[in-house]
């Protein structure tokens, strides 16, 4: 991508995770590299199962011209079906709000990944004969949508006719055939290389597939916590297996991203000259800081030599911080908690301490703020200003699909008990509930403290509930089901 669009956001969906530190990560990392370059206004990310949400973004980006573009391998359920109801997405280009969303094609489907899989399986197996070797791209698979496979396919059908040696190439998927497990039956060579087609190092490529694959017994640890796969070739079944991380973690998928927000340009005859802000976030997080400093959550921002200081609220005074600079180290301090756990929930009131972070002025500051809370500012800026729209619980447990497609079947006094207790403020989450049950239904009992103001100028909002509140209500659903009806299951 070659045109500037400094007029322009840019937002990276990705599906991250409620309990894997590794699904998110590549997402943040290519957003990073993306920013670095100067291209976009703004930068951001949001996840399906991880803050920000994808209804929260709108919030974090001022720019009126957004493109959004799907960090998913395949154009099936989520990329047609989720992504597009959780971004309030109708076509190619549609208004949300004051923004106009260009909503591009995923990255997986893009011709340049074919560079990317023969560069992975260069990487994994150097020096290996291609003419000795079968390539086995796998994917998950499923009956959710026909669609699902199809990049997949799409790749290795270019692999084959392209000329570059490989014995054979295969497209396999763990939940439906060919099966990955069933791997030496449906290969001849010698040595075979595996790359997974996923995004990320997540719960599949670095904890179901090696099971299926036979190079471990049981799921193991998230890939950034486990060493035993970080070596090739492995022996299995008289052949010589090389396992590789997931495509998606290839630095080079920035480019794709950018490849996908020029393909959509070149498809829609798009431009951004005619783009401008709506709103200005920078200019009122800097009079919230003002000299007197300001509390965001557990964080204190201070002014400091001509930018700004951020440490735990618990850490003000204290001398011989761990001195770290600039947004990301603030991300950093906010990914694990005080025991190296993965804190999924931003708001959850655990943030290590111990450091202190500089950022050269209040851009840098707004950019740290939204790793350490997520849409806070924009939150609180959309609530100061115009108003800021929640979701009632039930509309939201009404979208869920699949597996949590059963959660609205709980009953009020249930989901008033459960907000009670899965966000409760001491212990699991510390944001102020702005939604209520229905429209004309407010929170009530256990839930109704959630809905009190708390936190000043650039408080904690919760806008919607969040994937841990859907899956506790799942479970209570299907107790109520059970118990109804002994013999069925949800």
């Amino acid at each position: 991508m070659s045109e500037l669009k400094r007029n322009a956001a840019l937002v990276i969906v990705g599906h991250g995770s409620t309990v894997n530190p590794d699904s998110s990560a590549p997402t943040h990392r290519h957003a990073d590299v993306i920013r670095r370059r100067g291209l976009f206004n703004e930068v951001v990310c949001c996840f399906w199962k991880e803050e920000p949400s994808m209804r929260e973004v709108y919030e974090m980006v001022e720019s009126e011209v957004v493109y959004v573009v799907p960090n998913f391998i395949s154009e099936g359920y989520f990329c047609q079906e989720v992504l597009p109801r959780e971004l309030r997405v109708t076509g190619p280009e549609c208004r949300v709000g004051e923004k106009r969303v260009r909503y591009c094609d995923p990255v997986g489907i893009h011709p340049n990944m074919t560079r990317l899989l023969l560069q992975r399986a260069a990487e994994v197996a150097p020096g290996v004969p291609r003419a000795e070797t079968s390539l086995i791209i796998v994917g998950h698979g499923t009956n959710l949508n026909d669609n699902s496979t199809k990049a997949i396919k799409a790749q290795v059908e270019l692999i084959k006719n392209g000329g570059h040696g490989f014995a054979e190439v295969i497209d396999a998927y763990m939940e439906e055939a060919p099966l990955v497990a069933e791997w030496d039956q449906m290969t001849t060579a010698p040595n075979v290389v595996v790359v997974p087609f996923f995004i990320a190092d997540g719960l599949h490529s670095y904890q179901d597939i090696p099971v299926l694959l036979g190079m471990a017994e049981d799921v193991g640890k998230a890939a950034s916590q486990n060493e035993v796969f970080r070596h090739n070739p492995h022996e299995l079944r008289g052949r010589h297996l090389f396992f590789s991380s997931a495509i998606g973690t290839e630095p080079l998928m920035a480019d794709v991203i950018l490849d996908q927000v020029a393909e959509y340009d070149a498809k829609h005859g798009a431009s951004t000259a005619e783009g401008g802000l709506c709103s200005n976030h920078d200019q009122w997080l800097a009079a919230q800081v003002g000299e007197e400093g300001l509390v965001v959550g557990q964080v204190q921002v201070t002014q400091k030599e001509g930018g700004y200081e951020l440490r735990h609220v618990d850490d003000v005074g204290v001398d011989g911080l761990q001195g770290f600079e600039g947004a990301i180290a603030a991300r950093d301090q906010a990914w694990l908690d005080e025991a190296g756990e993965f804190r999924p929930l931003k708001s959850a009131p655990n943030l290590r301490r111990g450091w202190s972070v500089t950022l050269v002025d209040v851009e840098e500051l707004k950019l740290a703020l939204d790793f350490v809370y997520p849409a806070a500012v924009g939150m609180a800026y959309a609530k100061a200003h115009d108003g800021i729209e929640a979701t009632p619980l039930r509309d939201f447990l009404g979208r869920q699909t699949g597996m949590y497609r059963f959660a609205n079947r709980i009953t009020d006094e249930q989901a008033c008990e459960i907000v009670g207790r899965i966000c409760d403020t001491a212990t699991k989450c510390t944001r102020q509930i702005l939604w209520p049950v229905t429209s004309s239904l407010p929170l009530s009992g256990p839930a109704e403290s959630k809905a009190q103001a708390r936190g000043g100028p650039v408080p904690l909002l919760c806008m919607e509930a969040c994937p841990h509140l859907v899956s506790e209500a799942r479970k209570v659903a299907r107790q109520n089901h059970e118990a109804s009806s002994p013999k069925a299951a949800v």
